[in-house]
């Protein structure tokens, strides 16, 4: 019996968890839901005026917000690609320079290769015309 009532009241404090989880949700929902209900509202009470001091009719600002959030997308989209092509070049610019360094390196080598070379063939040609 015991056993019994105790799989009854962790059964049941499951449930109350789970319930407690989608109240929760559902509240986050609701406060999500009012806080556009009030963004549209905003933007629905808002009078924009054209030119001539003339209310512009809904459509027609709907279209202008459209617009520009466009603009701001296209703009933050293009802050992130260039900070992403900097990031880039920064490492193919070190990586460049590495690459001048040995590049530098090995010809400082070459050069030196070849100066032992020609003082070994000097050397060697003293040698035998004397």
């Amino acid at each position: 019996m015991k056993a019994k009532t105790f799989i009854e009241l962790a059964a049941l404090s499951a449930n109350l968890y789970a319930i407690s989880k989608e109240t929760h949700l559902m509240e986050k929902l609701k406060e999500l839901s009012e806080q556009g209900r009030d963004k549209i509202n905003e933007f629905m009470s808002e009078k924009i005026l054209d030119e001539h001091g003339n209310e512009i009719p809904f459509t027609e600002r709907v279209q202008l917000k459209a617009k520009e959030v466009q603009e701001e997308l296209e703009t933050r989209i293009g802050e992130m690609v260039a900070a992403f092509y900097e990031k880039v070049n920064i490492t193919h610019t070190d990586k460049l320079k590495d690459l001048e360094n040995k590049l530098d390196e090995i010809s400082k080598n070459l050069a030196l290769a070849e100066a032992r070379i020609n003082h070994l063939e000097n050397k060697g040609g003293t040698d035998g015309a004397v």
